[in-house]
């Protein structure tokens, strides 16, 4: 059976009623679809659903999420960390078993193509469904944020759907779709609530800017943990590690005078990302769940919220769900 992914980010975190009925639209959208995870933060103002299934029943599922959120969220009164362009932000679909990226893009711009023509969304396609090189970073598209669609959809129009600022857009926003391989959310944070640090930091460690390959950096302030976080994107992990990542940054602060104090994964993550981050750390060490506990306490990845990875791993809940 072919399995695939989706990790749609929408720009509510605030409204735990809201976030209740979508959870229980989803839960009942297609028989062939799980919701695996949902991790949502206040200060972001965000939350990132999991789920998985056939490639068909992902995608209505992920409809189902679009028309919650359509008809739920109004980007007008939206603010928050997280950088947003829609209601719903953004949704990657990833291949996870029997299937190929090129599946995958196909699922995203039938998605793409329904959310255009049926809620009169504009859909920017990004990564595997990018329409050109720019257009495959998501940075790229979302630069300046919801506030910049009325200029944006003139200077750089979507894809699909409306290229006017009309008030059903101003409602929802934009959204971005495509296809990627694994991504992995990870924030750090500091012992300062100074965001300039956690900004200075990023900079560094960014690869568009000479850092790490493979990494996506921003800084932020979360006054939930009273902390500056530096918040990370690692797009091939293979490349770059959680490990890695987090002895930079714990490096760079040190250079500022500052300490680490925890780690969070947003979402689920591949059990080979762990055990990599493991074996960094102890590079003979064998026994895999001896490997997952050490990259745990090493990131210190329960310091922030709790983590099990039970809970966290994305081939533990499959094997669950299948």
């Amino acid at each position: 059976m072919k399995i695939m992914e989706a990790v749609p980010n929408i720009s509510e975190g605030r409204r735990p009623q809201v976030l209740e009925q979508i959870v229980h639209r989803l839960q009942e959208a297609s028989p062939q679809a799980k919701l695996l995870h949902v991790d949502s933060n206040a200060d972001a103002n965000r939350t990132v659903f999991t789920l998985a299934g056939t490639p068909q029943g992902v995608r209505r599922a992920v409809w189902v999420l679009l028309e919650q959120t359509t008809r739920l969220l109004d980007m007008r009164r939206q603010h928050g960390a997280h950088p947003r362009l829609g209601a719903t932000d953004v949704c990657p679909f990833v291949p996870v078993r029997n299937m190929t990226l090129a599946e995958a893009a196909q699922q995203a711009r039938l998605l793409g193509q329904e959310a255009a023509e049926k809620l009169g969304l504009p859909i920017y396609f990004y990564e595997a469904n990018a329409s050109s090189p720019q257009r495959r970073d998501l940075a790229f598209i979302r630069r300046g944020q919801y506030e910049s669609l009325p200029e944006k959809l003139r200077t750089l129009p979507p894809d699909l759907g409306p290229c006017t600022f009309n008030e059903r857009v101003a409602k929802t926003g934009a959204t971005v779709v495509g296809a990627r391989d694994f991504l992995l959310a990870f924030n750090v944070s500091l012992n300062t609530q100074d965001v300039a640090a956690a900004k200075e930091i990023a900079s560094v460690l960014r690869e568009k800017n000479g850092g790490l390959p493979a990494v996506k950096a921003i800084g932020w302030l979360m006054p939930g943990y009273q902390a500056a976080q530096v918040s990370f994107n690692l797009t091939n992990f293979h490349q770059t590690g959680l490990a890695a990542v987090f002895e930079a940054c714990r490096q760079q602060a040190q250079q500022r005078g500052l300490e680490t104090t925890g780690s969070e994964l947003i979402g689920l993550a591949p059990e080979e990302a762990l055990r990599n981050a493991g074996k960094y750390y102890c590079p003979d060490c064998r026994d895999p769940q001896a490997l997952l506990s050490l990259a745990v306490e090493r990131l210190g990845l329960n310091k922030i919220r709790p983590f099990d990875p039970n809970g966290r791993i994305l081939e533990y809940l499959l094997h669950k769900m299948l």
